[in-house]
């Protein structure tokens, strides 16, 4: 099938009309078919990035390295140790201390 029959124009007025009249019982099946939609939509979108763009990204890759780096010298933090880290720099910022 062609992608342009495909296409349909949606007057969302008139979605928004079906969607009122649909039955409290079927409202969580319409609720979970829009997530998956969505879902869909996403999984697409991530698909099609442009990994070329993303490996030439100098921000990116200045991010990768950082990492890289706070992983080799230890300074990861895991679930216990973020928490931690994160209520040291509320305080100190709540003190007017430098971050």
């Amino acid at each position: 099938m062609d992608k342009a029959v495909e296409i349909m124009v949606v007057n969302r007025e008139e979605l928004k009309r079906l969607i009122d009249q649909i039955p409290e019982q079927d409202a969580l099946q319409v609720y979970d078919f829009i997530g998956y939609l969505n879902m869909k939509r996403e999984k697409d979108d991530a698909s099609s990035l442009d990994i070329s763009a993303l490996s030439e990204d100098p921000d990116l890759i200045r991010q990768v390295q950082h990492s890289r780096e706070d992983r080799e010298q230890g300074r990861m933090y895991g679930r216990e140790g973020g928490l931690e880290y994160l209520q040291a720099k509320v305080k100190e910022f709540e003190n007017g201390q430098n971050i």
